[in-house]
């Protein structure tokens, strides 16, 4: 089977089906989003940190106070940070994804996916490594962060709010071109960008200069699907030293001590220590794409064939609600297992950064609410 084409027998239209009324509306900033919070809060993925947060949280943080001018250098940053002026907490809690390490700050852009009357917001990355997502400290990660946020400030929001752009045609087609649309985003982020008409060929070299540009977009679109009222599962994510859930009018994330991803590391660092399961971007995978859609990414399956369980490619209908698409924690109790989480592999102390990628499965425990720990 050629890597880049997906099984013939694979139902894509289905698969992309709870992403069918999500359009990409608007380009915001979050102050402009949700006035409320305070400049001084930072968002960040999964569920509450229960003690100081990871080492490339803590970069992307820094970063993130630099961005704004609440601190003049990296110096004063940390000095926030350690005094405890700067506060966390669970980007989901406030209808926000981010992808990995990154934290969301007041002044950072925003995409806005929704069906018009309910909307979900993650932010616009800005490139490749090194990236605020990878907890990068930098310098040039921060300057790629502004000219993205000029970009998409002046030049896509206007675009977007003229014509939306519709998210389950891109989906669709990127899973027959062999996309899982988490760990492989080449062909969905050519997808959104043939959709995105009035770009300057030079704006347009430069998002497809970024093929993981697509992935907070599609994040944000599986965040508002979770709002939904047939969505079980609210809220779902790792920050690193946990991953955790929200369920369906719950206030409290259940949660289970977040394990490394397993899958292909990058030369160099096969003995690195791996952070834990971190990113919001797992609510991609519970809306079933990323883990779940693996049966049309063979070239995903051919680099992890030592560490995906050997029923990875068919998990999907034996954990996900067969109307929904969506995770099932019902299915997954009865079945015993889990669903399957593809996530890029960051090294634990912030100094590897971007080390791999890899699937991570959490602990059935998770889904049964009488097994697994509250955070609030």
């Amino acid at each position: 089977m050629p890597e880049n084409t997906a099984p013939a027998s694979a139902d894509f239209a289905r698969w992309a089906r709870p992403f069918a009324s999500a359009c990409w509306r608007d380009v915001t900033t979050r102050a402009q989003a949700m006035p409320e919070l305070a400049p001084y809060l930072l968002l960040h993925a999964g569920p509450p940190f229960v003690g100081p947060p990871p080492a490339p949280v803590r970069q992307a943080a820094i970063q993130a106070l630099l961005f704004e001018g609440l601190a003049p250098d990296a110096a004063a940053a940390r000095t926030l940070l350690a005094t405890g002026a700067v506060q966390f907490a669970p980007a989901q809690d406030h209808g926000l994804v981010t992808p990995l390490a990154q934290v969301v700050s007041a002044s950072m852009p925003l995409a806005v996916v929704g069906d018009g009357k309910t909307c979900a917001w993650a932010p616009l990355i800005e490139g490749p490594a090194p990236a605020l997502r990878f907890g990068s400290s930098d310098a040039g990660a921060l300057q790629r962060l502004r000219a993205i946020t000029g970009l998409g400030l002046q030049r896509l929001a206007p675009l977007l709010r003229s014509r939306p752009l519709a998210l389950g045609p891109v989906v669709e087609q990127a899973l027959a071109q062999g996309d899982e649309c988490h760990a492989r985003t080449g062909a969905a982020n050519q997808a959104l960008l043939a959709g995105l008409h009035g770009l300057s060929p030079q704006e347009h070299e430069l998002l497809a200069g970024s093929p993981g540009f697509v992935l907070t977009i599609l994040m944000a679109a599986a965040a508002w699907r979770l709002r939904a009222d047939d969505a079980p599962i609210a809220a779902v994510g790792g920050n690193g030293q946990a991953f955790g859930l929200r369920l369906r009018g719950a206030r409290a994330w259940q949660v289970i001590p977040a394990q490394p991803p397993e899958g292909t590391r990058f030369a160099g660092h096969e003995q690195t220590p791996a952070l834990g399961a971190i990113g919001d971007s797992a609510v991609l995978d519970f809306c079933g794409l990323g883990g779940q859609a693996l049966a049309a990414a063979p070239a995903l399956c051919e680099e992890w064939r030592a560490t995906l369980p050997g029923d990875a490619a068919a998990r999907r209908a034996r954990v996900t609600d067969p109307l929904t698409g969506l995770v099932d924690p019902a299915r997954i109790l009865h079945s015993g297992l889990a669903p399957l989480v593809n996530l890029a592999i960051l090294g634990a102390d912030g100094g590897a950064q971007l080390m791999g990628r890899g699937c991570y499965a959490p602990a059935t425990a998770l889904f049964d609410a009488r097994s697994a720990s509250a955070a609030h």
